[in-house]
């Protein structure tokens, strides 16, 4: 079973519930977030990867495929040998881009007390 399928399979009745599942998993953010940071309009497979370099060859390969699906990512194939494959953020990612960034510099304005409350809470326990 593929991650689209199980994600629909969680949330057959709610588009809003299925579409926040996927942006907002481990890796999608982080992929939209290294392409907008990009210097480049298109940014390569390899140059993606060693920019998020704990992620693994198949996670990024199903997260561009996931993001392109949603049209979030748009997929460039150029017929060269070896192939070289690029992506690039669709117009519809780029008016998500400015809540990503609010939510961002949310987290970054709040990282020290969450932090603070997630030892106090570890010792409590």
């Amino acid at each position: 079973m593929n991650r689209t399928t199980i994600e629909d399979a969680i949330f057959p009745d709610c588009p809003i519930r299925n579409i926040l599942a996927r942006i907002s998993d481990k890796w999608s953010l982080l992929v939209i977030y290294t392409l907008d940071r990009s210097e480049k309009e298109s940014v390569r497979f390899k140059e993606l990867q060693r920019q998020i370099s704990d992620i693994s060859q198949k996670m990024l390969t199903v997260m561009l495929r996931t993001l392109e699906e949603d049209g979030y990512v748009t997929r460039t194939i150029y017929p060269e040998v070896p192939p070289r494959v690029e992506y690039t953020l669709t117009e519809r990612t780029k008016s998500l881009l400015p809540h990503i960034n609010s939510l961002l510099g949310w987290a970054l304005e709040n990282r020290e007390p969450i932090m603070q409350d997630r030892k106090k809470a570890a010792g409590n326990s």
